[in-house]
Order: structure tokens, then sequence, then C-alpha cells
């Protein structure tokens, strides 16, 4: 028998010393006894990291903890809203520890949009998938990307407004951003989001800090845990190392510095219940509930088999309702989910289960589920066969026009990244034809802000369908019962032209 070397000899117990024994007595332990201690050296002003998409996965344990030290100030805050008055980061704009913020949307949250109106706030107004797509690349240490969304809009030429003074005028717009054309088609440069500290919640979590993600919750919190020079996880529960199978690690150890106890529940924002979809169309006078009925059966018969979908909130999640028969459809959704299921029966219904709207959902069978960055990723590459979206206002020439009101703000969302790419995403418009003051809402040219130019390929409307080209216009294919082409055109002021083959809407 052939005897090790000396050098081997000498190498086999220090091997068995970083390695062997280390496995049966870990000296890394991430774990931290309370919330305020995890975040006992935060500091302030600092770029601060915080994930979840309404109420699911945000981590209000660690929230709570970073309101109770309001020396923690001058906070940027990167988030894809800001809670709710009293819940969330809504406490930290209360408490005056934000002095600015990176959102996608302000929603129902008053204090937020007063703040920024009043002057109080500074407000950089992002996609949601830039967002996504920031963090995940500074987490990547990447310093900038090109993205088709928010091209042709006021986020890219810099007319958005930033901060406003006292007396209402704007004290600061944002920057214009630099574009490029790419294979024919233009490009927004977007510079990457690098945090000093990330809040994150996740459901379960490992002394090593590997974590698991449960349901819809990963949305922004995988790329913004990557992100952050100190990463703190609240999770629903702390595992045993080895507990988590290697391949169910969402996120890893590697990126996260603090792991605590979560100790607040999170609660359903909009619970929403399964119920026939004749119920979900009833608005107001049953003249409007007529008009939405006509509006949703038509856009239904848009869905073709196999098709991947993402639907926009109101009309078009209810037009699933009455898929024609033998067609199946994937829906998407952007905080997440491929195959989303329908609305849950009361008692079913699951915090970390929900859809864009915030509303209670399902999923279907052959579910999966990922990150905001992943979905995004999905949206701009084209792999969404279908958009459908409400609007506005539309374009002769499919421009589009869906965020944003003259005196209210509600924020972008998602939709710049929804129609950045039609050549591959048709993007159907499903809305009244006028407005509630009887004004049209298919015109020359957009007068509010746009979401997308002429990204629109189909608009459906009560009175009428409308075929959408970027160069041709518009082209009359369908009419309601009993509506005239006269009628169409006194209550449309964009021209347009009529099918040979014009059909009634069916």
């Amino acid at each position: 028998m052939t005897r090790p070397s000396p050098a081997v000899a000498a190498f086999r117990p220090l091997w068995r010393r970083n390695f062997s024994v280390s496995t049966s007595k870990r000296a890394i332990d991430k774990l931290c006894p309370s919330a305020n201690e995890a975040v006992q050296d935060m500091k302030g002003p600092s770029t601060l990291l915080v994930g979840g998409f309404g109420f699911s996965g945000v981590p209000n344990t660690l929230i709570n903890a970073v309101r109770d030290r309001p020396e923690v100030k001058g906070l940027t805050v990167v988030s894809n809203n800001a809670g709710m008055p009293g819940a969330g980061l809504g406490q930290l704009l209360e408490t005056g520890q934000i002095s600015k913020m990176i959102a996608s949307f302000i929603g129902e949250n008053k204090v937020f949009e007063k703040m920024y109106l009043s002057g109080d706030l500074s407000l950089e107004l992002t996609p949601q998938g830039s967002i996504a797509e920031k963090c995940a690349s500074g987490a990547a240490g990447v310093p900038a990307f090109y993205t088709p969304a928010a091209y042709g809009t006021i986020i890219q030429t810099g007319e958005l407004p930033v901060r406003y003074n006292k007396d209402g005028t704007v004290a600061e717009k944002s920057k214009p951003k630099e574009t490029r054309v790419f294979n024919g088609k233009e490009y927004v440069l977007e510079e990457a989001i690098f945090g000093d500290y990330a809040l994150v919640k996740v459901h379960k979590a490992d002394k090593l800090g590997n974590c698991q993600f449960r349901k819809a919750m990963n949305n922004f919190n995988e790329a913004m845990a990557k992100n952050a020079k100190y990463t703190i996880v609240e999770a629903e529960h702390i595992v045993d190392v080895g507990e988590i199978d290697p391949e169910n690690v969402h996120l890893q150890g590697i990126y996260v510095n603090k792991v605590v106890q979560s100790t607040e529940k999170t609660m359903v924002e909009k619970a929403t219940f399964a119920k026939d979809p004749a119920e979900m169309l009833k608005a107001g006078s049953g003249d409007a509930t007529v008009r939405r009925e006509r509006i949703v059966k038509r856009a239904a018969k848009e869905f073709k088999d196999g098709m991947y979908v993402n639907l926009g909130i109101g009309m078009p999640l209810i037009a699933p309702s009455y898929l024609p028969e033998g067609v199946e459809v994937v829906l998407q959704a952007e905080n997440g989910i491929l195959g989303l299921g329908g609305y849950p029966q009361p008692g079913e219904e699951d915090p970390d289960l929900i859809n864009p709207g915030k509303e209670t959902v399902t999923l279907g069978t052959g579910a999966s589920l990922f990150g905001s960055h992943e979905s995004f990723g999905m949206i701009r590459a084209g792999r969404i066969d279908l958009t459908m979206l409400g609007a506005l206002q539309v374009s002769q020439y499919g421009d589009l026009a869906n965020f944003m009101l003259p005196g209210k703000v509600k924020g972008v969302g998602g939709a710049m990244d929804l129609v950045a790419n039609p050549k591959k995403t048709r993007v159907v418009v499903t809305m009244e034809h006028v407005d509630k003051k009887g004004n049209p809402k298919i015109l020359p040219n957009c007068s509010f802000p746009l979401t997308g130019p002429r990204c629109v390929w189909k608009i459906i409307t009560d009175l009428a369908v409308f075929n959408v080209s970027p160069t041709e216009g518009l082209t009359l294919a369908e009419h309601a019962e009993g509506v005239s082409v006269d009628e169409i055109r006194s209550k449309t002021a964009a021209p347009f032209n009529v099918a040979d083959d014009l059909k009634p809407m069916l």
C-alpha cells in the first residue's frame, strides 16, 4: 500500500477542518433577535429598497422598526408604491423620514399624493418594469441598460415634475433620457439603482440567509435583496439549515446580512370573490352595464387558443369570463404569475395571491411564479401575445394615454412596459367611446400624457371596433347594433376609413 506524500498528509486535516467539520457546526449565523436590533446600524441619508406589491411581500416588521428610529431620515425609498396611510411605507411618509420616492404608483394613498403635490416630497415616477430592471441590473453590477419602455413619453423627454413648490409651481423636473436605435427600434437609456439597504420579506429563511418565497410574494423582493449593500430579511418561518431544499432556495444567503422573525400578519387589501360575470359588469345605471357588457363580450373574441395574455384592470379582467368555447389562454400578471386563475370563493382568499389590481385571485393548473423582473422581461421581449388595457384617450395612429389626468397623479404602473413592443404584442384597448361629459376619446392627437406612441392595434368601444395602423390610421371594422356610421363619426374626433366589409359587432 502506497503511503500519501507528506504534502498530501498535511493537507488532509486542513480540508476536513474547512469542509467536513464546518457542516456539523456552522459558524455562520445571520439570525438577529429583533427587527429593532437588525436596523440599529441604519443611517440616513441613504437609498433604501423596499420589496412588496400591494400588501403582498411587504416587510412590515422591518418598516415598523425603521419608523421607531426617527433619526433615520433623508431616505430615498425605492418601492413599487408607498403603502397606505398608517400602513407600511405610508408610516415613514407621515414621520417625514422619506425625502424622495422612486415608485411606479401612488394609487389610493392620499397622503402620498398630497405630500408630492404640496412640495413636501420628491417623486421620481418610473415604469414598474424599469424599477424591477434597475434593481436587477444593479444587483448584477450592470450600471445601465436600454429599454423600449417609456420611449416617446414625458418620462423619456424629461417633462415630469419631480418636486413642486409650495405654491404649486414646478420646482424640479425629471431629466431627459438618452435614446438610441437598435435594429430599427427606439430605446431609452436607464441607469441602474444601487441601494444602500434593502428590507425584504420571505416565507422561509435559515441562519445562513437562504430564503424561499411563497406564492406571489417574490415580486420586487428578490431583485432588491440582491442589490443592496446591506440586506435585512424578515421571514414568516425561520428553519434549520438544510430544511429548504437547494433547488427551492429562491434567494441565496450570499445576498443576505440579517434575518429576523416576521411579527406582522399580511393583510388582504382587496378581498374579491368569484361571482357571476353579469354581477361583475354592473356599473351605475342599467345603460352603463349594457355598454360594458357589449365591450367585454366583443373583447373576449380577441382571445385565440394557446395565447399568453396580460390584462389590465377593469373590463379587461372580466373578458376571460366570456371565452369562446374550446379556447384556452394563459393569463400573465406583471407581479409574477403565469397561469392566473379566477377569483377565489369566500374563505379561500390568500393575501399572497393577488392580481395587478391588488384583488385576491387563484392559480390555474400548471401555473408558475417568479419575480417582477422576470415578469417584465417576458413582457418587453414580446413573449406575451396580447395585452388588453383601458384608456383615457387613443389617437388616430394608435398613441395611448391611460395614466394621467390634469391635476391628478396615480402613477404609470406597468402599462409603459406592456405597450413597448407592439410588433410582437398586440395591444387592444377597451373603453367607452366618449367620456362622462360626452367628449370623444378617440382623437387626432392625445391631449393627455402618452403611455406609449403608436402602440394600439385595435380599439373596442360600446359603439364600434376600429383597426389601427401606425401609418394609415383608423379603419372602422364593426359597428354596434342600431349604431350608424354617421353616429360613430359624430362621436369620434379623429378621421377614419370604413372597411369594405363593415360588420355588426357580435
